[in-house]
């Protein structure tokens, strides 16, 4: 049988959405990330960060860079007996028209299959619109955990389901069958 995975967008999801998040430093978890991963985790679910980083296209950052940044995240996710399962991102810019831009689906479904997912048992998390979209086009259930409390993102998708945090939305992830 194929396993179940929940997709985390990055920036805006798991950590503090700073304008193209440059260096370590920049980075930082925000509160509940860990212990949302680790609830996934302890419940049978590959945890798959599914980013668009157009940052390296537009030349602000290397992706040796983005390297050290994902580096920090899965350690301070470790010191908490989290962990990611794997990183998927897409550096191009969002006027290269490339197939793994979200919401288009080549990240997920590359994931899938490198990972046996069965996606109609697997979920998309994320804070913009095209995170939902992106997990309705791949038929995996949406959980939107908008970035702004007034924002209305869910306006312009249908979520399965909207969190405040992402640590609320493991919590329905793992009540669902």
């Amino acid at each position: 049988m194929a396993d179940r995975a929940v997709f985390l967008d990055r920036d805006g999801t798991m950590n503090k959405d700073v304008p193209y998040c440059r260096r370590p430093e920049d980075f930082q978890l925000l509160p509940g990330t860990a212990r949302a991963a680790r609830l996934l985790n302890e419940h049978g679910y590959k945890v798959i960060v599914i980013t668009n980083q157009s940052g390296v296209a537009r030349g602000y950052f290397t992706e040796e860079m983005l390297g050290l940044i994902h580096q920090k995240m899965l350690k301070q996710l470790a010191e908490e007996n989290a962990r990611i399962d794997a990183i998927y991102y897409c550096p191009h810019h969002p006027d290269d028209n490339c197939e793994c831009r979200k919401p288009k689906p080549k990240m997920v479904l590359q994931a899938a299959e490198e990972h046996e997912i069965d996606l109609r048992r697997s979920f998309m998390v994320g804070d913009k619109a095209h995170d939902i979209i992106l997990g309705q086009n791949v038929g995996c259930r949406t959980v939107l955990v908008p970035s702004e409390p007034d924002e209305t993102e869910s306006e312009l998708c249908s979520p399965d389901y909207i969190a405040p945090d992402l640590y609320e939305a493991a919590l329905w992830v793992i009540k669902q069958k």
